[in-house]
């Protein structure tokens, strides 16, 4: 999305697919990593020149790609629409009411000078029955979790216990089971992603903290880091970086150099691959666009798929 907007940068507009789906298509061609079960299902589809309105599969993922928006937009719904859009690839109803609720709590964050907890809980007084419930769940249990007199506080994997509580535990057979809790974190499913990202956000503050907490819980940390990611980036900036991570992430450099070629970063003049530069000791020169160092994606990876049925 990111590699997108920024080429579209010069004339901003709101995402359309026709121009998004063969640039996504090309990516596809040489992924490198593991490819989820609605992204294989949405290239067959385009492959079968679905209606575009039509694309998608039925996963309850939240599968938020909408952080690069914030770049580019400068009105709330304009953020919304770009982050619905992007989740071509998801029809169901809790995923969008995710990807939603977490691009207007970062944008409010940015743009109204609010906490990520104030944002939190203004966004979620207007939002569905669905999105109210988890975000009160999630407050309720960060309570719990940090009460010395509650029997959480006290469980040795605290967070993991948490987040286990706060979705329904699936048991061998594959159905809805027990809630015991278990260390082996939470699936992709907006009903324990959404609020797992709201406990960690709300409870650790930092981006660091926060991070480090996710990551420990395993299970899909992956999705809850994002949301985890956009709303106390938000809130911190690069400083909420690690100094040890600086120069040393993934893609760091390029990232830094497409986000300073969306508009209204471009605008304020904020030049993030220079700010990337100094933070993270690399060399400014580097941050130059080049296309992905990309290798043939390796065979899938056995049971991937499940997560994404669920």
């Amino acid at each position: 999305m990111l590699e997108h907007l920024a080429a579209t940068a010069s004339d901003p507009r709101p995402i359309a697919l026709d121009e998004l789906l063969p640039r996504w298509q090309s990516a596809m061609r040489t992924w490198r990593a593991w490819m989820c079960t609605q992204t294989k299902h949405t290239l067959e589809q385009v492959r079968r020149r679905t209606y575009h309105h039509e694309l998608g599969g039925s996963s309850n993922a939240m599968s938020l790609r909408s952080a690069a928006a914030l770049g580019y937009y400068d009105t709330e719904d304009a953020v919304v629409l770009a982050a619905k859009t992007a989740m071509f690839t998801h029809r169901e109803e809790t995923a969008h009411a995710g990807a939603e609720f977490f691009a207007r709590v970062t944008f409010r964050v940015l743009h109204q000078d609010l906490t990520p907890l104030q944002a939190i809980e203004a966004v979620a007084a207007d939002s569905g029955a669905f999105v109210r419930a988890k975000v009160a769940q999630a407050l309720a249990k960060v309570e719990e979790a940090v009460d010395p007199g509650s029997n959480l506080s006290r469980e040795p994997f605290v967070d993991d216990a948490a987040l286990t509580a706060m979705a329904s535990v699936l048991d061998l057979d594959g159905e809805a089971g027990s809630h015991e809790p278990i260390k082996v974190g939470l699936s992709s499913a907006t009903e324990g992603t959404l609020p797992g990202a709201v406990y960690f956000i709300v409870r650790y503050g930092t981006l660091e903290a926060a991070a480090k907490a996710n990551a420990k819980v395993g299970g899909d940390n992956a999705s809850r880091g994002v949301a985890i990611g956009m709303v106390l980036g938000a809130a911190e900036g690069l400083e909420g970086i690690p100094a040890s991570l600086g120069g040393h992430l993934v893609e760091w450099e390029r990232v830094a150099s497409l986000l300073d070629q969306l508009p209204l970063i471009r605008a304020a003049g904020s030049g993030t691959a220079r700010a990337a530069a100094a933070y993270g000791g690399v060399d400014e020169e580097m941050c130059a666009v080049e296309p992905m160092r990309q290798r043939p994606r390796d065979a899938e990876q056995p049971g991937g798929d499940d997560k994404e049925d669920l």
